[in-house]
């Protein structure tokens, strides 16, 4: 692989590349082969390419909501580069805006931008980590709202079609869910945004980031909440009701401010945090009979346990 990876791709391509410098867990073994690319053809060209030696791929944008394997990742991993990370802004009808915002971009830094330009929507996101890509495909949402609803469409890539529009009404959301293709990645996200009074765009705002910075553990490398919420239960309530907060496993503890979060408090290693997150769910659900889906996805070699 390395050798018809560097004739392909030169000095873009690292091997070995610690994936733990790239995930806000600061956890993660080495990619075999790591690219960064800046255009969607540049994608296509590096799935055309893994397609056609049967090497696999894997997409990570900012690295939150992912626990990768301590043994790493097989094959290929595409980081969406910055040219992956701008807006373009169009004003639509009454005062409204649309935007093709990069798949790459901080969710944060689109929300701070809609509040500039006096658009609303999006203030529910205030201090949701993760890029856009990541918010979409896990359908991100707080306190009533989720991306979806202001969703008009994506820019898709995959080996077999290159790069294409689709429309809002062939995308398919659920819970903290994005029905997305096997070998397809977003590029880009078009969001239509309705005007509203700056000030009460800047409170929401303001109030969101209250709610958050309040329950949210800060100071320590986290992946953001670990498992979903259960239909009309709360997942954090139902682990701090099992008595499980400061929980640790190695260097991974449960959250003493949030149950539903666990950080690195040093040296934690995936399978530190894995063997957590099945404590967890085990204890969970012997006292509540609740079975707790993960949110965090798992990335990686994880064939031998860790």
């Amino acid at each position: 692989m390395r050798t018809w990876l560097q004739e392909r791709f030169g000095a873009r391509v690292r091997f070995a590349e610690p994936l733990s410098r790239h995930t806000s867990f600061r956890i993660g073994g080495p990619a075999d082969a790591w690219i960064e690319v800046d255009s969607g053809a540049e994608l296509c060209g590096v799935q055309r390419t893994a397609q056609a030696h049967g090497v696999p791929l894997a997409v990570l944008g900012i690295g939150t909501n992912v626990l990768v394997a301590d043994r790493g990742v097989r094959g290929i991993v595409v980081k969406l580069g910055r040219a992956l990370g701008r807006f373009d802004w169009q004003p639509a009808a009454a005062g409204g805006w649309h935007v093709r915002a990069g798949a790459a971009a901080p969710f944060k830094k689109l929300v701070t931008e809609a509040a500039s330009r006096g658009v609303s929507g999006l203030e529910f996101a205030e201090g949701i980590p993760g890029s856009i890509g990541g918010g979409l495909l896990m359908n991100a949402g707080a306190f009533g709202g989720e991306i979806s609803n202001c969703v008009t469409g994506i820019v898709l890539v995959d080996p077999a079609h290159g790069e294409r529009h689709v429309p809002r009404a062939e995308l398919r959301f659920g819970y903290r869910r994005f029905d997305l293709p096997q070998d397809h990645v977003v590029t880009h996200v078009d969001f239509a945004l309705a005007p509203d009074d700056p000030a009460a765009i800047r409170a929401r705002m303001a109030d969101a980031k209250r709610k958050r910075d309040k329950k949210q553990p800060l100071g320590f490398p986290n992946a953001g909440s670990v498992f979903k919420n259960p239909p009309g239960a709360f997942a954090g309530k139902l682990i701090e009701n099992c008595g499980l907060k400061g929980r640790r496993v190695g260097g991974a503890m449960i959250s003493e401010q949030h149950a539903n979060f666990i950080v690195n408090c040093g040296g934690a290693t995936a399978g530190d945090v894995k063997r957590l997150m099945d404590e967890v769910a085990d204890t969970v659900w012997r006292a509540h009979a609740v079975r707790l889906v993960p949110e965090i996805k798992l990335v990686g070699d994880w064939e031998a346990r860790e």
